[in-house]
């Protein structure tokens, strides 16, 4: 069944350690209706093994913990369950999971930084970042390299806490990667995710954030630039299951290139008991050559007539005619003239990244992104 017989929240109902509770997709699924099962590498059907390698660096400001951990420690799996079967595949194949922690009323002077450099092969990741009670941090997740990467990444946001994640998706032309990022938002806490999505062959990123107690806000932005071949999908799940919270989800993708796809889906849930929510969501793209695909589907179901406001909006569309004639009017040659739209375009989102060295990045992934 599709989203027009189904409600959408019994579409999120399973989530479980269990990968016996997933089935091997066909395809027809809604969850994987737009990912080309052939091009994951066997992490969808349990043929993948854990037998690849990759170079993982973690620097952590003072203060800032970082441990190895078995799959037994009592906090993974805190912020949630796996909701697909990569995900669970991921859960149960992981040998160490990675585990940050940020102590109480701590506000680090230097962002956390997670680099992970691909190396071949298959390899399931485990990752937990717990921000605890009123204090900050700034976490930085850099991918690079080749290879297959199944992973679950989680942040738990305590009560008070504010928590902003830079994900920077850089990996060879070569590379898969599937990823669930399970946020855990507390009272009054305030959580920002950036997911900026350039390399790889096929990139599929599933965010997931939920409050536990009134106050909590969590804003989402993601930047994705795909060139010709290349899948990158981005599926979203805000639950509002408590009341008097908040988000906020922008994201914005350039598609250049014969068989450039992108698939965005963004689900917001409002249940019943959550009264008071105010959200929005919002997906823009730009499609730049004849050949590239964008799939733009915003889901909104609100299960409570006492909010403070709710909204989507998605659009996918070429360069405006007259925007490029007013620019070549006034001298500006036509790539220029290309280029600044295109920059306008994506502007915005880059200016919400606030890591200077990430926005140098980003910038210079687009220029080259041009430039091909």
């Amino acid at each position: 069944m599709g989203l027009e017989t189904k409600p959408l929240v019994t579409l999120h109902e399973t989530a479980s350690f269990d990968l016996s509770d997933f089935p091997v997709p066909t395809g027809r699924e809604e969850q994987w209706r737009f990912t080309p099962l052939s091009r994951l590498k066997g992490l969808h059907d349990g043929s993948a093994v854990n037998d690849g390698n990759d170079r993982t660096e973690v620097l952590t400001p003072a203060g800032v913990s970082y441990e190895l951990v078995s799959r037994e420690d009592p906090r993974i799996g805190t912020a949630g369950k796996p909701a697909d079967r990569v995900a669970a595949q991921a859960y149960n194949a992981f040998e160490k999971a990675g585990v940050i922690t940020v102590p109480k009323e701590l506000v680090p002077s230097e962002p956390i930084v997670v680099n992970v450099h691909g190396q071949g092969g298959t390899v399931f990741r485990h990752l937990l970042v717990d921000v605890k009670p009123m204090a900050e941090a700034v976490v930085v997740l850099n991918y690079t390299g080749t290879g297959v990467q199944g992973a679950n990444v989680e942040f738990v946001v305590g009560d008070g806490a504010k928590l902003t994640v830079v994900s920077n998706q850089d990996w060879d032309r070569d590379a898969v990667q599937v990823a669930q990022y399970t946020t855990l938002v507390g009272r009054d806490a305030t959580f920002k995710s950036v997911v900026v999505t350039l390399g790889g062959d096929l990139v599929r990123i599933s965010p997931r954030v939920a409050y536990t107690a009134p106050g909590g806000r969590a804003e989402l932005v993601g930047l994705y630039f795909a060139d010709a071949g290349q899948h990158l999908e981005h599926r979203l799940l805000v639950d509002h299951s408590v009341p008097n919270c908040a988000s906020d989800v922008t994201y914005k993708g350039g598609l250049q290139g014969d068989d450039a796809h992108t698939v965005w889906i963004g689900d917001v849930i409002i249940r019943a008991e959550a009264e008071g929510t105010d959200t929005y969501e919002l997906n823009r793209n730009l499609l730049l050559t004849d050949g590239a695909r964008a799939d733009s589907v915003p889901n909104l179901e609100i299960l409570t007539g006492e909010i403070a406001g709710a909204g989507h909006a998605s659009a996918s569309g070429r360069l405006d005619d007259e925007h490029m004639f007013y620019l070549q009017a006034r001298g500006i040659p036509a790539d220029e003239a290309r280029k600044l739209i295109v920059h306008g375009f994506f502007n915005e989102l880059i200016q919400r990244i606030e890591v200077p060295e990430i926005q140098e990045k980003v910038l210079a992934a687009v220029e080259a992104e041009l430039a091909r």
